[in-house]
């Protein structure tokens, strides 16, 4: 009994043996058909790959930076220009970086922080790709990543060309800046081409033209040892430099602008009513593009984000403010060509009682009709006058002339204002609109807004005969048809626009505009220029807080407008200026005469010079080769009787 016992134990235990066995097998068998499976996925699904990612270990592609496009003025004299600089890049795939991080910050100046700071910006870029470390290194971090070759082989430097901005913010706002592309621009769509650590236009033309000044980068295919260290180059794809660019900007215009707004925060805009080309634009105060041009330093962002002046503000396309009496010049279209006008009197003993509130008035000016209530700029009489149109008639004739729209100027970012009425109040407020609101609107009060773009359109297109046109910084013959018309496409309605305006109102208007600057009764008398035919209308608009007379807070000072131009009808060139808490209109008055004056004068300048070369003895005809050059190829203006150019 007890051997049959053993003989069923060792019969079991070699059963059991058997079944391990077996097991054991499959589990071999499996184990080795992953190994294949996974060396077949390798060497041969993935062949290509990973003979791109071992090229990649000796081949690297460097980028050559395309410089972007310089901008000129009207007559070819530069604004901005490029100088030579160098970058230091970051190379990730070389080796851990951490323990050198101390080495490297302190030779290139930086700290620990900033290093890893651009390490987590770059986090989810590929290895492979180098990143920018600094940008417009100094001689002295050059030579210390030449001398630290062997034992910094992750830092590189490419040439490249940088941003050469005029000095002391000249023309800031109208030419903008670049900047590093930011995260937030990587996800919009305009930015899908870009690359983190691109340079792209950040404001004013630069951003507007970045399409036409940016160029195309290259590269180079360099082949490196395994220390990262470059030992020959085996290809390279040239760069293709960015389009210049004029502007219509005039250089002499500009810099009498920026001269009058020394100081002083507001915005002067010129224009060429003819055209809508811009000859000047300034806005202040104004801020240094150059510090954008490379790294911008913290100190500096917190000055100019803390100014309470807004530096960073286009005033001259972005100020939404109520623009005083210069609306009485719409308010006065207005009312002519509804016929309401035409007879109006009113008698002016400080103020005017409508719709049983008591509207005051700056002075007594006794009896008022339309021949004098510009000149005046007599608050009872366009009381008065709105109280007579409404506020329907008002907003539908602001409308026409551009109040509350943007003009369409090439420009980002531009305000559109508010012309207010019935229906916009119910959007906006959600009330209805009462009576007794109309008359301050009738003197540029109340919700009214302008920006100084908008006023010197709608001003300069009622003294054309009712022609506006859209203002633009860049000839239409320096872009593509396709980028002229995604202009046009973003601004519709804001080419050429005609209106109807009576020839009688017409010259009523204009010749009233002419004696704010040139009658002893106007609010711009101060301002008159001797033989030059100077209109326009001043503009004193009381700010929220209200006006306070010998004030020492400033922000209850009142906004100073003016609107001006020469000659008085079918003017040459429009000037509005915004001098905020200047007080009374006739102080930007005075500025608006620097501009034309400077203006006048190189016209004038010019047509003298034309009329002594056309004077001059002709030369042989076997000398003609000899003839003076550098004459421009447009008309020169001619002298006007009245003292403007035509």
């Amino acid at each position: 009994m007890a051997i049959e016992e053993d003989l069923e134990s060792i019969t079991r235990e070699e059963k059991l043996s058997t079944v391990k066995l077996h097991a054991s097998q499959y589990v071999v068998a499996l184990v080795l058909f992953i190994l294949g499976a996974g060396l077949w996925r390798l060497q041969i699904l993935g062949a290509d790959g990973y003979r791109v990612l071992a090229d990649q270990n000796r081949i690297r592609k460097e980028p050559v930076l395309a410089p972007r496009g310089r901008i000129f003025d009207r007559e070819g004299r530069i604004i901005v220009d490029n100088y030579p600089s160098v970058r230091c890049l970051l190379l990730r795939d070389q080796k851990n970086l951490d323990s050198d991080l101390p080495l490297i910050a302190t030779g290139l100046h930086m700290t620990v922080d900033d290093i890893q700071g651009i390490l987590r910006k770059y986090q989810y870029a590929p290895k492979y790709q180098p990143i920018p470390l600094k940008q417009d290194i100094t001689p002295d971090e050059q030579a210390f990543i030449e001398a630290h070759r062997n034992e910094l082989p992750e830092l590189e430097t490419v040439e490249e060309q940088r941003r050469l901005y005029p000095r002391d913010g000249f023309a800031a706002h109208l030419i903008g800046y670049v900047g590093e592309v930011s995260e937030n621009d990587l996800n919009q769509s305009k930015f899908a081409f870009y690359a983190p650590g691109d340079v792209v236009g950040k404001f004013g033309v630069e951003e507007a033209y970045d399409e036409v000044l940016r160029g195309t980068d290259g590269a180079r295919d360099v082949i490196v040892n395994s220390h990262g260290k470059e030992v020959g180059v085996l290809g390279q794809e040239l760069a293709t430099p960015g389009k210049d660019l004029r502007l219509t900007i005039d250089l002499d215009v500009q810099m009498a602008a920026e001269k009058a707004l020394e100081g002083k925060s507001g915005a002067i805009v010129a224009m060429d009513p003819h055209t809508g080309e811009i000859l000047a634009m300034a806005s202040g105060p104004t801020f240094d593009p150059n510090q954008f041009a490379v790294r911008l330093s913290k100190s500096y962002w917190n000055q100019i984000i803390n100014d309470p002046n807004h530096p960073l503000m286009n005033k001259a396309i972005q100020a939404q403010l109520a623009p005083g009496s210069t609306f009485k010049v719409i308010m006065t279209l207005a009312g002519l060509e509804e016929n309401a006008a035409q007879n109006m009197h009113v008698v002016c003993n400080g103020g005017v009682t409508l719709q049983g509130h008591f509207f005051s008035c700056d002075k007594h000016h006794g009896m008022v009709d339309i021949h004098n209530a510009l000149p005046y700029s007599c608050d009872s009489y366009y009381f008065t006058l709105a109280d007579r149109l409404g506020i329907e008639t008002i907003a539908k004739y602001g409308h026409e002339v551009g109040i509350g729209q943007k003009t369409g100027i090439d420009l980002p970012d531009e305000a559109t204002g508010i012309m207010p009425s019935a229906e916009w109040k119910l959007k906006a407020q959600h009330d209805k609109w009462y009576a007794g609101e109309t008359p301050s609107v009738g003197i540029g009060q109340g919700a009214l807004q302008a920006s100084p773009i908008q006023l010197a359109r709608a001003l300069s297109g009622i003294a054309s005969g009712g022609v506006f046109v859209r203002p633009h910084v860049v000839f239409p013959d320096e872009v593509s048809p396709e980028m002229l018309q995604a202009i046009e496409d973003a601004h519709p309605g804001s080419g050429v626009k005609k209106i109807d305006i009576s020839p009688a109102n017409w010259q009523i208007i204009t010749d009233d505009m002419a004696n704010v600057t040139q009658s002893t009764i106007g609010t711009a008398y101060e301002a008159h220029l001797e033989g030059i035919d100077f209109a326009g209308k001043t503009g004193t608009a009381d700010v929220v807080s209200g006006r306070k007379k010998g004030s020492a807070d400033k922000s209850t000072i009142p906004n100073a407008w003016f609107v001006g131009m020469t000659p008085r009808r079918n003017p040459d060139i429009v000037v509005a200026v915004l001098w905020e808490h200047g007080y009374w209109g006739n102080n930007s008055a005075k500025l608006a005469a620097q501009v034309i004056t400077a203006y006048v004068n190189k016209q004038r300048e010019r047509s003298g010079n034309l009329m002594k070369l056309a004077a001059a003895p002709k030369p042989a005809a076997e000398d003609h080769a000899d003839a003076p050059s550098g004459i421009s190829g447009t008309a020169p203006a001619t002298p006007d009787p009245t003292g403007g150019t035509r």
